[in-house]
C-alpha cells in the first residue's frame, strides 16, 4: 500500500469517523494482504508511511470474502472476478485474513 493511500485512508477516518469506514482488499496473494491488513488494522508494519504507529483498527476485507461476494451482482463478481479467483490464491487469502482476525480456523 504505497504512501499516498495510506495518507488518504488516515483523512478518511479522521473525517468519517473509523466505525463508517471499511476497507476492500484486492492484493493478489497472501502476503500483500496481510500486509495492507496491519497496515490499516493495526498501522504500517514498515514504520515508514502516514499510518505508522497509527492503530486505525478498519474493517477490512478481501473481494474474495463471502461477505464481500454476497453484495455484489453475482453475475457481475463472475464477470469481472470470477477468472481471476481462479488464477490466484483466492481461498488461502480468505483463510489467511481470517487467522488474522482472530477466527478460527475453517
Amino acid at each position: 500500500m504505497d504512501l499516498e493511500v495510506q495518507g488518504r485512508i488516515k483523512e478518511l477516518a479522521e473525517s468519517l469517523g473509523r466505525a463508517n469506514l471499511m476497507v476492500v482488499l484486492g492484493a493478489p496473494n497472501v502476503d500483500s494482504s496481510l500486509i495492507q491488513f496491519e497496515t490499516v488494522t493495526r498501522g504500517d508494519p514498515t514504520y515508514s508511511g502516514p499510518l505508522a504507529g497509527v492503530e486505525l483498527g478498519l474493517d477490512t476485507y478481501h473481494i474474495f470474502e463471502p461477505a464481500m461476494k454476497a453484495v455484489i451482482d453475482a453475475e457481475k463478481y463472475e464477470e469481472l472476478l470470477g477468472t481471476i479467483e481462479l488464477a490466484l490464491e483466492a481461498e488461502t487469502i480468505v483463510q489467511a485474513l481470517r487467522e488474522a482476525r482472530g477466527a478460527p480456523a475453517q
